[in-house]
């Protein structure tokens, strides 16, 4: 295709749009023509990541290959896509000024005074560039966190201003801003995004597209009055409503030519309009589901679904693709005790034992694992949540009453979770765990193989804690096998009771890598055991 084009997508009125899912969708589009497609977010907070963020803060914590902690919008990205991010897909303000910072102490800027214009925006720049340049992607979409007008976002809409001069037509403006609807006046009102794009024109930044976020469908006397106060062509607005699911979203935007408008504005031919076949045939079997199965996420986070937003999509497309509509109850693990839990937990299908950080809500942990173990109920333990399972097991088939991970109680007698012997030396708290994709071997006589069919896989970790094999063959004699070990560091991956029905607990992030056209095996097969029960 020869140059890379460059998209920006920016968001004003209000947060929390959808930038995320427009990005995706745009990229899906792009995509589905036959490009090669990569997204990445930068994120205007001076946090170096999103690791050290409470999930209240920011959300989830997304973990690429690589092993970079992540913003949640990146799982969007690889869901939709296909496609794995690395840490060239996330950048923060945080990131940005340490290199500039890092480079000044060296002494590579030769004595000169540094400045947000040029050295801050060159940094940015540099980092929107690197995508393009260092892996010949035809589109690198660049999501802007935040909203214009924020007072963090202006360097990076300094640099986009700046870009968009240099590349010409190789670089391109999409705007998403909300339409509120006055219920008093039973109106919707434009003028918000006409003070938003004003607000970006004052920036030296002409949107090219504006996407309009509203809750109820946008007439074309709407859209043709945003056109005109907008300085954008009638063709180029397009509207954004509620759906019932993400994935209608590039549909929606293909049926009004969004993907069109940007390959016409950026001198590329139309084409033929692709199908999404297979896109369409998953929304077709999610539209068309009616038995529904009922999964209960037990965690401390329960009120705030973005901190287990993989986990939801995860178990979302798994439903789908056993033909069945997801119904997720939240059970708070803080408030779950032995008096409540038949009646938290009696009448689900399933039970996902979430991961998490600290002591607050473990107790409640241990008590679904007990319960689940004991009444044979479908049960997936994702890494905190595997070491949950781990310990209520010693606890209450070993006998070790005192069981538990050093990580809640450092003088433990029958420390089953132990640190990794790698982490005892670290002190700061910033991208120091097990993090990223590692190698396991799956013990072929085992319900995990029949899930996967493979004995090799490689999937996504995030931890400082670890199974401690010291305690392996006892577990082992007692009903709980061992089925995934990494074989570099010996490391227990997997654990399950092959007695019960579907009772598996993994160490290391499954959902990180299951997407639309290819749901993660783990998250079917517990899907397909709470059908069948």
């Amino acid at each position: 295709m020869g140059e890379t084009k460059y998209i920006f997508v920016t968001g004003g009125v209000a947060s929390s749009l959808g930038k995320g899912i427009m990005s995706s969708s745009i990229g899906k589009l792009l995509q589905a023509r036959g490009y090669k497609v990569t997204i990445q977010k930068f994120d205007p907070y001076i946090n170096i990541d999103p690791g050290t963020l409470n999930p209240y803060e920011h959300g989830e914590c997304y973990v690429t290959v690589d092993g970079h902690e992540a913003d949640l919008d990146l799982g969007h990205y690889e869901r939709f896509l296909g496609i794995q991010t690395t840490k060239a897909n996330n950048i923060t303000t945080g990131r940005i000024y340490k290199s500039v910072i890092d480079k000044e102490r060296r002494g590579d800027y030769l004595g000169k005074t540094i400045q947000v214009i040029p050295h801050i925006t060159d940094e940015i720049k540099r980092n929107v560039k690197l995508l393009g340049n260092k892996y010949k992607f035809d589109f690198v979409i660049t999501e802007i966190g935040g909203t214009v007008g924020d007072i963090e976002s202006l360097p990076y809409l300094e640099s986009i201003r700046q870009l968009k001069w240099e590349l010409g037509r190789d670089a391109l403006c999409v705007h998403l801003t909300y339409v509120p609807f006055l219920a008093a006046a039973k109106e919707l009102k434009t003028k918000p995004t006409q003070h938003s794009v004003k607000e970006l024109q004052s920036l030296g930044v002409q949107p090219d597209i504006i996407v309009l976020r509203a809750e109820h469908e946008l007439n074309a006397n709407i859209r043709k009055k945003v056109a005109l106060f907008c300085n954008v062509e009638e063709s180029a607005v397009v509207q954004s409503v509620d759906l019932s699911t993400i994935y209608e979203v590039p549909l929606k935007m293909q049926e009004q030519g969004l993907d069109e408008t940007i390959l016409r504005k950026m001198g590329l031919p139309i084409g033929e309009k692709p199908e999404l076949g297979p896109w369409k045939e998953f929304l077709k079997r999610r539209v068309s589901a009616k038995e529904v199965v009922t999964i209960a996420l037990v965690g401390k986070y329960v009120e705030l679904q973005d901190a287990y937003k993989s986990i939801l999509e995860s178990l979302s497309q798994a439903a789908t693709y056993n033909d069945h509509k997801l119904k997720i109850e939240y059970v708070q693990s803080e408030a779950l005790t032995n008096e409540n839990v038949e009646e938290k937990l009696g009448h689900v299908d399933g039970v996902v034992i979430c991961p998490g950080f600290g002591q607050r809500g473990i107790e409640g942990k241990f008590v679904a694992a007990k319960y689940t173990r004991e009444h044979n109920k479908p049960t997936f333990g994702i890494c905190l949540g595997m070491q949950c399972m781990a310990i209520e097991f010693a606890r209450n088939v070993l006998g070790y009453a005192d069981a538990n991970s050093r990580e809640m109680d450092e003088k433990t007698p029958h420390n089953v979770i132990d640190i990794m012997e790698e982490q005892k030396s670290i002190t700061n708290m910033g991208g120091t765990m097990r993090l990223g994709a590692y190698e396991c071997i799956i013990n072929k006589n085992s319900k995990t193989f029949e899930a996967y069919h493979s004995e090799h896989i490689q999937e996504r970790h995030r931890h400082r804690y670890e199974f401690n094999n010291e305690y392996k063959a006892e577990f082992e004699k007692h009903g709980m096998a061992c089925v995934g070990i990494n074989p570099e560091s010996d490391l227990v991956e997997i654990i399950e009771i092959p007695a019960l029905k579907w009772y598996i607990g993994t160490q290391f992030h499954p959902e990180y890598s299951s997407t639309v056209l290819h749901p993660h095996p783990l998250f079917l097969s517990f899907i397909k055991a709470a059908i069948s029960k």
